[in-house]
């Protein structure tokens, strides 16, 4: 499956949204409808086969919204009669009681499709949300907010395009198409230098990423001229001299310790990145409502 990602995005200039397939949207709403639906909707057939309901979804918060493909796929699944007119767009800043769109179409498909539908656009709009929150708590630096694989299972590319909507970075999408050496990778290849000439010489089309956990290791780490070195749970102080050890001749990514509380103080160090699991699995459903008329 390809992706256009945004991993190697040029931190002065806006990041372009992740491009999902549209068959990755229609098989995961696919999944869901059969997970929920099942057999038929049993309740939805109290109402007539021929009758008509309009229908807004109206936001009870402020948010960023996200997920608008995946709840028209829905209802398009559902029935492509249905018509739904959108008040707003992916990556739009939303307020409490705005409404998002309009319905109309069969009263069943639009009660079989409600659950489904919401459950979509109230969790990638959450994710949304939760990215923006951290790219404003850096906003002013030069540090980018990436996420991580911390994702909800069979939501990996909706979570990472959620996180482009908020205005953050997607790191490597999956195990496939970067390379990162982690501590257990160092141990097993007998250090640094011999883990990242192993990664040269596998997948010499992929960035290289090393994660180190102290001084000696950076320096190690920067011999090797990799893309990137992640500073793993390094203090302020350590961040600082990292940078300026570094002095611009690779990416540094600071990741650990990372909260709304800290981002701010980290990004101030001058690291090129911040990643945080936080923005894709410490987050709440931002909360949803369809209402009939």
């Amino acid at each position: 499956m390809a992706v256009s990602l945004t991993l190697d995005a040029d931190k002065n200039h806006p990041v372009n949204y992740m491009q999902v397939p549209h068959s990755y949207i229609e098989d995961s709403v696919q999944l869901a409808l059969q997970e929920d639906i099942g057999s038929g909707d049993v309740t939805a057939k109290l109402i007539a086969e021929d009758d008509f309901s309009l229908a807004t979804v109206i936001s009870r918060e402020a948010a960023v919204i996200c997920g608008v493909d995946w709840f028209e796929e829905v209802f398009a699944q559902l029935d492509p009669q249905i018509f739904i007119e959108w008040d707003v767009d992916d990556g739009d800043q939303i307020e409490a009681g705005q409404t998002l769109c309009s319905l109309s179409g069969s009263s069943r498909a639009l009660l079989s499709g409600e659950r489904t539908a919401l459950n979509f656009l109230q969790t990638l709009s959450s994710t949304a949300s939760k990215a923006a929150q951290y790219v404003a708590a850096v906003a002013g630096t030069s540090t980018r907010i990436l996420d991580t694989r911390k994702t909800i299972p069979g939501l990996r590319l909706a979570q990472k395009y959620a996180v482009s909507c908020g205005g953050a970075v997607n790191h490597r999408i999956g195990l496939y198409d970067a390379v990162l050496i982690k501590e257990n990778h160092i141990l097993a290849a007998g250090g640094i230098p011999q883990a990242v000439s192993a990664a040269r010489f596998n997948s010499p089309e992929l960035m290289i990423e090393v994660e180190v956990e102290n001084m000696v290791e950076l320096q190690q780490a920067l011999d090797t001229n990799v893309n990137r070195i992640m500073l793993d749970n390094f203090n302020l102080q350590q961040l600082s001299e990292a940078v300026a050890l570094t002095a611009g001749r690779t990416e540094l990514e600071a990741s650990g310790n990372v909260s709304l509380d800290t981002v701010r103080a980290i990004a101030e160090t001058g690291v090129d990145f911040i990643s945080t699991g936080a923005i894709t699995k410490d987050i709440k459903a931002i909360d949803l409502s369809m209402r009939f008329s």
